[in-house]
C-alpha cells in the first residue's frame, strides 16, 4: 500500500512514470547540471568549434519538431522535398514550392557547432 501511494505520488509529480530498472537523478540534479552549463564551458561537446550537425539529415531532424510545432506538420510536409544547402558553417534550410502554385515557404538557418537556430521564419 505503501508503495502504491509512493508510486502514484511520484507520477503525479513527475508527470511520467519511474521505470523499475533505472536510477533518476531528480531534478535537484538537473539544476545542479543547469546551473554548471550556464556558469562553465567545460567538458562540453558543444564548443563552437567542433561540428555536431554533420549532415542534411540531422539537420532536418532539428528543424522539423520545431517548425511542425511553428507551423503545423501538415504544412512542413507539403513543402517536400527541402532544399538544403550547408554553407560556411551553417545549414541553410528551406521548403519548395510545387510549381503553380503561391505562396511561400520556410527559411530555417541552423550553426553546424552549436545546433543553434540563427533564423525561422515563413514567407507568405
Amino acid at each position: 500500500m505503501k508503495y502504491d501511494l509512493f508510486f502514484m505520488f511520484t507520477l503525479f509529480i513527475t508527470g511520467q512514470e519511474q521505470p523499475d530498472d533505472r536510477i533518476l537523478l531528480g531534478i535537484d540534479h538537473a539544476k545542479q547540471e543547469l546551473q554548471e552549463a550556464l556558469n562553465d564551458n567545460n567538458h562540453n561537446v558543444v564548443n563552437g568549434k567542433n561540428i555536431i550537425i554533420k549532415d542534411s539529415i540531422t539537420a532536418i531532424g532539428v528543424a522539423e519538431p520545431i517548425l511542425f510545432g511553428l507551423y503545423t506538420k501538415e504544412n512542413i510536409i507539403k513543402q517536400h522535398p527541402y532544399e538544403i544547402h550547408h554553407i560556411d558553417n551553417y545549414w541553410v534550410i528551406n521548403g519548395t514550392l510545387q510549381t503553380g502554385f503561391r505562396g511561400g515557404t520556410f527559411l530555417c538557418i541552423i550553426d553546424d557547432r552549436t545546433g543553434k537556430i540563427l533564423r525561422i521564419t515563413h514567407g507568405k
